[in-house]
């Protein structure tokens, strides 16, 4: 990146700053949000303003959705960066305030834009899908009802260290973290699905799992696929048992998930290919972005 936007501006990548007692930097008070853009435009931006807006809400920072403004602030950077399509990031921070633990809400905060180049997608990652690696690693508690999108993030890189070290890792796998309590959550930067019969499963909001906006979509989209959709509480068990498996994410859209990992053990789901369900979900997914 050559340049990341400032509080609606474009600036050098090296001039790109915010201040030593900026709280997202203190104590992790900020959110972000992921995404991508088809055909230069940023797909389903309204629902991620609204999560930030509600995530801004409950952190007392002050956040008004402007969704055109952005728009323009987007283009300007990917312009800048001489991109055509990008991954896009919007960091919302508490921004500069005492040292100290504040009471009140904040009235400063910082917008920080980083846009960059789409991730090389790996061939057949759509047909042949990926390997998924159960984690010892358990994922966290959120600090408030719902998890945010927030600057907390050290539960996902202790995460992804621990998966840097099994085999599956060098093949591109996604870690899978169980709840406390040894029940299915979340990849590291996944939602999960499942499908048994002619219903869709995926963890309840409840399990402390973000409320993914690719996921809020897959179950929209589910009874198109002739699927009723089912959130609960489940167990590794039912997701070995699955017919197919799927992971999403704003970015990746629906990867199918081929090979599941416990330890040692290899279980090869829907044949090790995209099962016939995934796929129709992904090309029903692909329809709304206007993607071919």
């Amino acid at each position: 990146m050559k340049y990341i936007g400032v509080n609606n501006k474009a600036v050098a990548a090296k001039d790109a700053v915010v201040s030593a007692l900026d709280h997202g930097f203190l104590y992790g008070m900020g959110l972000f949000e992921t995404f991508r853009t088809y055909g230069g435009r940023p797909f389903l931006l309204e629902r991620h303003l609204q999560r930030m807006a509600e995530g801004c809400r409950q952190l007392g920072i002050p956040f008004e959705p402007d969704e055109q403004g952005l728009k323009e602030w987007i283009a300007l950077l990917m312009d800048k960066n001489e991109l055509d399509e990008a991954y896009i990031r919007y960091t919302v921070t508490a921004g500069e305030d005492i040292l100290g633990l504040p009471s009140a809400s904040y009235n400063q905060p910082n917008h920080l834009l980083y846009v960059k180049a789409l991730p090389a997608i790996p061939p057949g990652l759509y047909t042949e899908g990926k390997e998924l690696q159960l984690l010892n690693h358990r994922r966290n508690t959120p600090e408030g009802p719902v998890r945010l999108k927030s600057l907390h993030y050290m539960n996902n890189i202790l995460a992804k260290r621990e998966l840097s070290r099994y085999p599956s890792a060098a093949r591109g796998a996604e870690g899978l973290m169980l709840t406390a309590q040894g029940g299915l959550a979340e990849g590291i930067v996944s939602n999960i699905f499942y499908i048994t019969g002619n219903c869709l499963y995926t963890p309840a909001i409840a399990t402390g799992i973000l409320p993914g906006i690719t996921r809020e979509m897959v179950l929209e989209l589910a009874s198109a696929a002739g699927l009723k959709t089912e959130q609960g509480l489940y167990t590794m068990e039912q997701l070995e048992q699955a017919a197919e498996i799927f992971l999403t994410n704003s970015v990746q859209e629906l990867v199918p998930v081929t090979t599941l990992w416990t330890g040692e053990r290899q279980i090869i789901i829907s044949g090790g290919r995209c099962g016939e369900r995934t796929s129709v979900l992904l090309k029903l997914y692909r329809e709304r972005t206007g993607r071919e």
